[in-house]
């Protein structure tokens, strides 16, 4: 087994880069040191970021150990530029994966902008995360020069600059002159075929360049956090797959929660309720494309028994994703056991039926036409929550403890209900919304019987508890009840008293303390809990210290906007895996509330967009609430 060193890069010192198949992290000191090829959940090509240099790595930065760096994406485009700055002159290198080439591809270009730069570049291939060393080989001329490495069904070839071998390495070194490009790509392929083509690198640029700044043209932001939800938009398209329309929760596996301690979890899948939310988010900028494409994405996993349906699924539907240990790989900082697989896609948890049927009610309102697969499916899922909405759950932190009957859940379950009789009542769809009224109207008084603590004016996190969870911040978002409810705000009391944390007021999940979790160790406030609070103090009135939190949670992010998990307030270092879906869309969601709320404070409606030239306009309050149950 591999010792564990202090990692190169931090978590907050990385950049994505992706072709929306999957994706790549770029440490600051110009390190790929994570990259899944050719899918978001495949076996690793570099996973140093888990370890050391030996578990693969490319690295491509000048040999002047004092070069110093500034990085951003080109405008509106997943293409990453960073300007070496050195004593004998400047370059800027672009990173990108190519749109559109059909190829899963790295492209690392380097551009000389003043005098001159010696730029070395350190390349360590270790497939299927580094248990297999590569067979590597030259072919090609110096003319077109390349580098093959083979292992099982893998294969990459790197093209552009001459590789030498160096101790189970590869270096290439190159001397930049002012206006000089070198131009380098590694294009993974099965190894049963012959490698791709060369690359035309200026005419993937231009295309991929093109692609995202078309992709991102139709959104209209308001207010004081533009750039942070341009950002976290393109963040979650990046992780949204082309061909399936699945939304992966992150791009990585194992980054801790707790570093040092077990909480390492894989989240390279797609969880309905994650992907549910990424796509009201996209709904709420005017996306339907990608509302239709997610929709049909559901339909395929969860074709067949509702019975069946499962909290998340692989990137094209997979059904069984099981969880193993890599002993192998020491961990990010020495946080073990790094996980591949998760085994949470065996719980039960009865929010995520109200996550998915509120989502694509989103899209109907939105324009989304039913068809009549789609709302056969709607209604096979209410009809499973009909005959299940008693039982207790995992929760939506998916405890590993016995299941409970969690607040959250239970109010989810009262969403479900409740779309289900707004898509009969408000667009003539067929279903027995006599039935869903009174099994709305069931659970809510529930709620209200089990859920709510008299004693404290706030929900419970679960039916046997006083404790508190930040999910709660949810009930308002979903109609269940409006933000400035005196339930609500003294439920908002509580969570700021047991849960926010630290000099800046971050947001716990829940308190770990307590035990129940069947975990050991503890966790760092919850970005996405803290965008929650946000946004209910935005709808509530309270915008100044909307604002207030907001701006602290805006500045966590990295240089390029990149946000994980969580938050080590101690330190201000990223924890957990990232980009974090659920960070990205809480963050736009948090936005879009407090835009709202200052154009309601202005006299006028905030106006979010949609494709077609329409709008949309925004209440400022829970959509449903105050409708009879």
């Amino acid at each position: 087994m591999s010792v564990a060193t202090p990692p190169t890069n931090r978590i907050e010192d990385h950049a994505l880069i992706g072709d929306t198949y999957t994706a790549a992290l770029v440490g600051r000191d110009g390190t790929i040191d994570w990259a899944c090829l050719p899918r978001f959940d495949s076996h690793s090509t570099f996973a140093s970021i888990l370890g050391t240099e030996d578990h693969g790595h490319w690295t491509l930065r000048p040999t002047d150990p004092d070069a110093t760096a500034t990085r951003r994406y080109d405008h509106d485009t997943l293409v990453l530029s960073t300007v070496w700055t050195t004593s004998t002159g400047i370059v800027e290198v672009t990173e990108f994966m190519p749109i559109g080439a059909h190829r899963a591809t790295i492209v690392r270009r380097v551009r000389g902008l003043r005098g001159t730069v010696e730029v070395q570049q350190v390349l360590r291939i270790r497939f299927d995360y580094a248990r297999a060393l590569p067979w590597v080989r030259q072919i090609g001329g110096d003319d077109d020069p390349a580098l093959l490495a083979t292992a099982g069904p893998a294969s990459v070839i790197v093209r552009g600059v001459q590789f030498r071998p160096d101790d189970h390495r590869h270096t290439a070194t190159s001397t930049v002159h002012d206006g000089d490009v070198v131009d380098t790509a590694l294009t993974w392929y099965p190894s049963h075929r012959e490698p791709p083509e060369q690359l035309d690198v200026d005419a993937a640029l231009d295309r991929t360049r093109a692609w995202w700044r078309e992709w991102m043209a139709p959104i209209r932001t308001e207010g004081r956090y533009v750039q942070a939800t341009r950002n976290s938009l393109m963040f979650l398209r990046a992780m949204t797959h082309a061909e399936t329309g699945g939304v992966v929760a992150a791009a990585t596996t194992s980054l801790p929660e707790d570093p040092g301690g077990e909480r390492n979890w894989d989240y390279r899948y797609v969880w309905l309720r994650d992907a549910s939310l990424a796509l009201a988010s996209l709904i709420a900028h005017g996306y339907r494309d990608e509302a239709a494409h997610w929709r049909g994405w559901l339909l395929r996993a969860i074709a067949g028994d509702p019975a069946d349906v499962q909290i998340m699924y692989g990137v094209a539907g997979e059904r069984e994703l099981p969880e193993r240990t890599l002993d192998n790989l020491p961990g990010y900082d020495g946080s073990t056991p790094v996980r591949v697989g998760n085994g949470a896609y065996t719980q039960y948890q009865g929010d995520v039926f109200g996550e998915v049927l509120a989502a694509l009610h989103d899209a109907r309102e939105l324009g989304v036409e039913e068809n009549a697969d789609s709302w056969a499916l709607q209604r096979a899922l209410l009809g499973y929550v009909e005959q299940h909405w008693q039982e207790p759950d995992n929760g939506i932190w998916e405890m590993r403890g016995p299941r409970r009957h969690f607040t959250h859940s239970r109010a989810m379950i009262w969403a479900a209900f409740d779309r289900g009789v707004a898509a009969v009542e408000e667009f003539g769809l067929e279903g027995p919304v006599d039935r869903w009224r009174t099994l709305r109207a069931a659970v809510r008084a529930e709620i209200e019987e089990h859920g709510w603590n008299a004693d404290r004016g706030s929900y419970r996190q679960h039916y046997d508890t006083d404790e508190v969870d930040a999910s709660l911040l949810v009930l308002p978002q979903i109609g269940y009840l409006k933000p400035d409810d005196p339930r609500m705000t003294g439920t908002v009391a509580a969570i700021e008293a047991d849960l926010r944390t630290g000099s800046d007021g971050l947001v716990l999940r829940y308190r770990t303390s307590s035990g129940f979790d069947g975990l050991s160790g503890a966790e760092h406030p919850f970005l996405a809990c803290s965008f929650w609070l946000v946004e209910q103090y935005a709808a509530s009135g309270r915008v100044d210290d909307a604002e207030r939190l907001m701006d602290v949670l805006t500045g966590y992010a990295n240089e390029v906007g990149m946000l994980s998990e969580e938050i080590d307030v101690a330190t201000g270092h990223h924890i957990g895996n990232t980009p974090q879906a659920l960070s990205h869309l809480t963050l736009v969601s948090a936005a879009d509330a407090i835009a709202r709320a200052r154009g309601a404070a202005a006299g006028h409606r905030t106006r979010l967009p949609v494709h077609d030239g329409g709008t949309r306009s925004w209440t400022g309050e829970g959509e449903r609430a105050g409708k009879t149950a």
